[in-house]
């Protein structure tokens, strides 16, 4: 996550999934926030507020309280203090460029072991990677980059058996998008299933470990959000 993206297409979506997924449930957030970039125009898809009409009546409450921040400062910690999610956070920077490459792995490592603690109580947990999924290539463990993307094992150690959500920003992975989606849900778990939102731009979520409720809400947040580009995507 970059505190750039907040208040778009993709945070509206995401934020709406887990207001309906976590209702009675003790909800954990690691952001795994990065600095912000300025490559690209990632994060400017914020036409939907200007359509209310359209966007506005799938979360009044939500929508209203992004418009708010996109025109002020957007940043996950307005998100934290704009009242939409009842969550703990893992706000840590996850910033690797400042480390020396033969120290990001064991960096990383803490910073995991901090963000665990800081979730320990929770029975939901969301992970805001800012690409996505990766596999467990060693290698990557030194990139600086690396604090953009979650490997598998990181995810299930995170998870440690508990419900998941996890964001992914689809890829031109060779198959197209359907065959990414099932290849990340047979490397996560049998009972993993996947939201996908595909309005501006291509994004999976990942519900790893879902209960029967679980499993519930999500088909009913897909059949809410089905005329927005939503819908459930069950393993192949």
């Amino acid at each position: 996550m970059q505190n750039r993206y907040v208040g778009d297409i993709g945070d509206y979506i995401k934020y709406a999934l887990l207001r309906v997924l976590s209702k009675d449930r003790m909800l954990g957030i690691a952001w795994y926030l990065f600095p912000d970039e300025g490559h690209n125009d990632d994060g400017r898809h914020v036409s939907y507020l200007n359509h209310p009409n359209h966007w506005r009546s799938l979360d009044p409450h939500l929508f209203d309280r992004l418009g708010r921040i996109v025109v002020n400062k957007r940043s996950v910690r307005a998100v934290e203090r704009a009242n939409v999610l009842d969550a703990v956070f893992a706000r840590e920077t996850l910033d690797l460029k400042a480390v020396e490459a033969g120290s990001r792995p064991q960096f990383r490592q803490d910073w995991l072991l901090r963000a665990r603690a800081q979730l320990a109580d929770c029975d939901l947990v969301f992970a805001d990677p800012d690409n996505g999924l990766i596999d467990d290539d060693p290698k990557r463990r030194k990139q600086p980059n690396f604090g953009k993307q979650l490997p598998v094992s990181e995810a299930l150690e995170l998870s440690d058996g508990r419900p998941m959500v996890i964001y992914h920003h689809n890829t031109r992975f060779k198959g197209g998008h359907d065959r990414e989606v099932d290849y990340w849900l047979d490397q996560l778990s049998k009972d993993a299933i996947a939201i996908r939102a595909t309005a501006f731009s291509c994004r999976t979520f990942f519900l790893v470990h879902p209960d029967e409720e679980l499993r519930k809400r999500a088909v009913v947040f897909c059949d809410r959000w089905r005329n927005h580009k939503v819908r459930l995507h069950l393993p192949g």
